[in-house]
């Protein structure tokens, strides 16, 4: 039997790999660009600083968390984390937690957490989904295959269930009952609506869970672990429920839209890979109520939509018709209830910045 000595690896591909630079937070701080709707966090004096810091520690963090000492391992485990993003999950996390003491070293921790998981999910969300691009760059399955790329969701998750359980058993719920809303809302949009339940409120179940879920987490572990006041925790599950729901119905759009998105998904992907979208439920509502413009453009999209030219066409139909309008109708209002529940905050920073990046979700263009 060899020795670990013996070789570069650790217990369980974990630590470092030999080559990996030395990663400065100064640097990575210098180099963020807040996300739309958080422009009030960068102009304050205080809580900018804090939360540009505190996000330059979380990336590091990021990077330390998924280096793996098997060169296989840490490759698949970076593909995601370098191509970028948003990082709005852990965002809220942070500034969640200035509802309290943002300082205290498990907030930090935490925002991390949401993040490995939100990663994790993509892996998964994209073998289930063939698609060929996230971020801008091919997906993993597109690169090592299907079987790894879901291997490496699964090693992404217990890294974070690793530093979540070091928070406790109380952050360890909320993140197992999260991860089971993920699953059960990935589970139910591959199967389907049951026959006798309404498609749109099947449809907005399953983005509840895929997406609302952990946007809710995200806030909730900020407040927790900064000792902030308990009332708040209940008012944040619901926001971050109602805005996660906004974020992906505004998406549903804007990929029927025409705009090419700077996710590098071209519009109508979701139309192409036949994903269920609100425009579309609602345009088989219409069809099926006998709109004769609504039966029309439904034969185009349930068509051959291979050649670029079939699938700009049914973008272009898609976008005009009143459907669209109405779905954005939809995820307004769903921002609007986000919004809403941030009522009993306390008036400042942290509570506009979470009501702008509300409105932010619903209107952009990528």
């Amino acid at each position: 039997m060899t020795n670990s000595a013996d070789h570069s690896w650790t217990h369980a591909g974990h630590g470092l790999p030999d080559s990996e630079p030395s990663l400065n937070t100064t640097a990575i701080a210098t180099g963020l660009q807040l996300p739309a709707g958080f422009a009030a966090i960068a102009e304050d004096a205080e809580l900018g600083p804090a939360i540009t810091n505190n996000l330059a520690r979380v990336e590091k963090k990021l990077r330390e968390a998924i280096a793996n000492s098997d060169p296989l391992a840490d490759a698949t485990s970076r593909h995601l984390v370098e191509a970028g993003g948003k990082r709005i999950r852990p965002l809220l996390t942070l500034l969640c937690a200035h509802l309290g003491d943002a300082s205290l070293p498990a907030v930090v921790q935490a925002a991390v957490v949401v993040e490995l998981t939100h990663l994790a999910t993509l892996y998964h969300d994209d073998v289930m989904d063939s698609a060929p691009f996230r971020r801008g760059a091919p997906t993993a399955h597109e690169v090592w295959g299907n079987s790894v790329a879901v291997l490496t969701g699964d090693l992404i998750f217990a890294r974070a269930s690793i530093l979540v359980s070091e928070l406790g058993s109380r952050a360890l719920g909320i993140q197992a009952r999260t991860f089971e809303r993920l699953c059960l809302g990935q589970l139910h949009e591959t199967v389907g609506p049951r026959p006798d339940e309404d498609p749109v409120e099947h449809y907005l179940s399953v983005i509840a869970d895929k997406t609302g879920s952990l946007v809710a987490a995200s806030g909730q572990l900020g407040a927790i672990f900064a000792g902030a006041d308990e009332a708040y925790e209940e008012l944040l599950v619901e926001y971050g429920e109602k805005v996660g729901v906004a974020f992906q119905l505004a998406d549903d759009v804007i990929d029927v839209t025409g705009v090419k998105v700077k996710s590098g998904k071209s519009p109508g992907t979701d139309l192409r890979e036949g994903v269920p979208t609100l425009p579309v439920l609602f345009l088989r509502r219409d069809a099926a109520a006998g709109d004769q413009s609504a039966v029309d453009l439904l034969k185009l999209i349930d068509g051959d939509l291979t050649s670029d030219a079939a699938l700009a066409a049914a973008v272009a139909g898609l976008r005009e018709h009143p459907v669209t309008a109405e779905s954005w109708v939809i995820a307004r209002r769903w921002a609007d209830e986000a919004i809403a529940a941030l009522a009993p905050l306390p008036e400042g920073v942290v509570k506009s910045s979470l009501a702008n990046f509300a409105l932010a979700v619903v209107d952009r263009a990528s």
